[in-house]
């Protein structure tokens, strides 16, 4: 290196600065005790919704509202009268029980119990099985 040339440093100034209190910090409790202390004019503002949870609440007694006001009956679709006979005969008429027709058709006896009291909630696929395997035709004309 002793051939190139004369060796020279460049030392700019370095300036770390920190950064400007951000809102949370000039809020804190040390910096208003200093503000009042030189003299400032100190602003306190109390929210309205200061503690609550009414952003939240609000918008659920809308909800309850409308809940309310509404009058539409909504329940589930539940097994025909005729279903339920045409199931109780055809087994009936093959000599099966509830549990043995349950068994063929791979589903619960607690299933062709709902069905037979029509509590159950029609499904497509169990009536088809049902058709199936008592050899009945279950369903109307769909």
């Amino acid at each position: 290196m002793a051939g190139i040339g004369p060796i020279s440093q460049d030392w700019e100034p370095v300036v770390i600065r920190k950064k400007a209190p951000n809102a949370a910090a000039k809020k804190d409790e040390k910096a208003v005790n200093a503000a009042r202390r030189a003299g400032a004019e100190i602003e306190t503002v109390k929210k309205s919704t200061a503690g609550t949870n009414k952003a939240a609440s609000s918008s659920t007694s809308l909800n309850t509202r409308k809940l309310d006001d509404e009058t539409e009956n909504l329940a589930h679709e539940r097994v025909p009268t005729e279903l339920k006979k045409a199931i109780m005969q055809a087994r009936m008429e093959k000599k099966l029980t509830q549990s043995q027709l349950a068994q063929m058709i791979n589903e619960k006896p607690q299933v062709i119990q709902e069905y037979e009291s029509g509590k159950a909630i029609p499904n497509q696929q169990i009536i088809t099985k049902l058709e199936r395997t008592l050899g009945a035709k279950l369903r109307g004309k769909k």
